[in-house]
């Protein structure tokens, strides 16, 4: 078994949720995207908030996870988004797949 980082955060947009992922994609800071439609509750500003949004579950490199955090936070239209990571055991296959696709191409 091999350990990969995996990256989460809601969007409320799944337009917006698509464009970034397709973004750390491209951009190789990750290897894979995955969404989902969740239901938030949650409170903001004093207030208790109930919002339709878009989970995407990111699949990278302990080496890359930094980054892409950071490109995330970047791209979101939140003013405070929650991006979340945590390690997980995979396949050594699996592993050797999402660091060649996250290795920058010369």
């Amino acid at each position: 078994m091999s350990r990969i980082l995996l990256v989460r955060t809601t969007f409320g947009d799944p337009d917006e949720a698509a464009r970034v992922a397709q973004r750390m994609i491209e951009d190789r800071f990750a290897a894979c995207a995955s969404f989902a439609p969740t239901r938030s509750v949650y409170r903001w500003q004093g207030a208790i908030e109930t919002d339709d949004e878009t989970v995407v579950l990111f699949k990278t490199t302990q080496v890359r996870g930094a980054t892409l955090m950071a490109a995330i936070g970047g791209l979101h239209s939140y003013e405070l988004p929650v991006i979340e990571a945590w390690t997980a055991e995979v396949d050594a296959a699996v592993a050797a797949w999402i660091d060649a696709e996250t290795t920058a191409v010369s």
